[in-house]
Parts: structure tokens; sequence; C-alpha cells
């Protein structure tokens, strides 16, 4: 197991209401895989904090709506042997372009093998936190807020639909259907719990899908979210029969196993555009990457 280093970023919670009477009672319910004695080693060495930094006790009362910080540690965390870019860095906004297998923030098997603790390294920000997230298996931009003082504008960006998302992906060709169009369902948590299913009811989730490129096995495609619910975009397109390639969790779930390099998921955070709410400029970012080729063109 590694040991937590100083630039190791830290995973935030805000305390959940619950009937707990401890700190130590409420994180054990939110995270049941984690047992007790992994938790009271953690708050022994000084690895679960309060919002201003300060080592919380076990035993402190439980507070709804305190944030916990605390450090996961993981064996034998594997390492992604990719870069990420830092295409742009001020006192207030950070933005990435991250390559495919790299999370955005601690999750899983991954702590420092992370986009957040790689950039805290790089940048010696311990404050920065992402505006929004992206699958670890889905490369791209990521902005990433630097001063907690302006964090709320920018993640009111979001929030508000006032930044425009634009994707690509390589999947399958669908020439019996009209382009550009959009998709409309009802997504909620599936099975496994890590998947997304579309369900009968009321629309939650958009997406706007046309054509950039025509290839003989493969078209390019070029995917706006107009809402941000999870793999909603590897979902809409399985749906419309052209699951993105290499996509391991649509439409149907394959064995999991080690990360193949050689076959990321075809799927590119492109481009973020929107109006800067401190300054009022225009402010428009790119990924320099690029997805697999689709083949011979059609005439």
């Amino acid at each position: 197991m590694r040991p937590v280093a100083d630039d190791t970023p830290c995973s935030r919670l805000q305390l959940p209401p619950g009937a707990w009477a401890t700190v130590i009672d409420g994180l054990c319910a939110r995270f049941p895989a984690i047992d007790r004695a992994t938790w009271l080693d953690r708050f022994a060495r000084g690895l679960v904090l309060d919002a201003r930094g300060q080592a919380v006790a076990a035993d402190a009362p439980y507070r709804v709506g305190m944030e916990i910080r605390y450090f996961r540690e993981v064996v034998d965390e594997p390492a992604i042997p990719f870069e990420m870019s830092v295409l742009h860095a001020d006192a207030h906004l950070v933005v990435v372009d991250k390559p495919h297998f790299l999370p955005v923030t601690p999750a899983g098997g991954y702590v420092r093998e992370t986009v957040l603790a790689r950039l805290v390294q790089e940048l010696g920000n311990r404050e920065l936190v992402p505006l929004h997230r992206i699958d670890r298996g889905t490369a791209g931009l990521v902005l990433f807020s630097a001063d907690p003082a302006s964090r709320a504008r920018y993640q009111a960006l979001f929030r508000e639909g006032r930044i425009g998302k634009r994707y690509e992906a390589v999947a399958a060709p669908l020439p019996g259907l009209e382009f550009p169009r959009v998709r409309r369902s009802r997504l909620v948590r599936g099975e496994p719990f890590f998947r997304m299913a579309e369900v009968d009811g009321e629309a939650n989730s958009e997406s706007r899908v046309d054509v950039i490129e025509r290839g003989s096995t493969r078209w390019r495609y070029a995917l706006e979210p107009v809402s941000g619910k999870k793999h909603q975009l590897r979902v809409h397109m399985a749906a419309l029969g052209a699951p993105i390639v290499n996509d391991p969790f649509y439409p149907v779930l394959r064995a999991q196993g080690a990360d193949d390099w050689s076959k990321p998921l075809q799927l590119l955070a492109r481009s973020l555009v929107f109006v800067d709410p401190l300054s009022g400029e225009r402010r428009e970012f790119r990924s320099g990457r690029e997805l697999m080729e689709v083949g011979s063109r059609e005439m």
C-alpha cells in the first residue's frame, strides 16, 4: 500500500442526513466496503480532516452538512502509461486535456494515478477541484477550479447550461437514420450499479447527434449532451444502434479485466465554449487528441 504523500489529493464528502451518533458511524454506513478497523486506522493517522484541514476524531459528533476530507489508500495501484496536457492555467481556472484510461478523481483502484493527483503535483495547488467529470475511458477536456473564492461562479456555468460541450465518437454507420437528430430518454441506474439504463417515463436526458465523417465501416459522430447524466452519450449511441467502438459497458457488459491499452473507448471530449464569469471574455478550448480513423470514405 502506497503511503499518503503531501501532494496526494483528498476525497471530499458532505455528510448526508442520517441518525448516526459519530462521524465514523456515518462513514461506515456510507462506505460499507471499508471496514471499521480501516477507518479507525485512518483516523488514528490523521487521514480524516474537516473543511479547515484539521484532523477529526473518530468519535466526533455527526453533523449533517459537515465537510469531511479523507485520504484513500489502494493496494497495488496500477500505473497509467499515458500523459495529460495542461492547456490553460491561471489563478482561477485550469484546463486539462486528459488521455484515455486516466480517472479524473480518486475512485475504485485509483488514488495517485488520477488527473487530480497529477495536477496537484504539477501545480502545487491542493485547492484544485474538478468542475465536471468525464469517464475514465473517455479522453479530452476537463475544467478545474483553482480558487475556492471563484468556484461557485464557474460551477454555475454547468448547472445553468451556459457552457457548450462537444464530443466526438467513432461508431458503426447508421444509414437508415436522418442527421442531425436528437435522442431523449429517461436514464436510471442499471445493473450492475455502475451502468445506466433507459426506461419508460419522462425524459431526463437529451443528446444531439450529427455525422462528421462517413467511412465504409465506421462513422465519426459529433455529440452534444444537453443534459449531463452519467454515461449519457454511451447509452444514447448504443440505443440508436451504433455503440461506441471499444465500449465495454454498452449495449452488453463485457467481462471485466485488465485494461487493454490498444483498445481505448472511441469517445473524446473535443471542445468547451463559454463566457468567463469573471472577465466576461469568450473562452474556447479544444482537445488536441484524435480518435481512430473511420476507414475508406463513402463517395
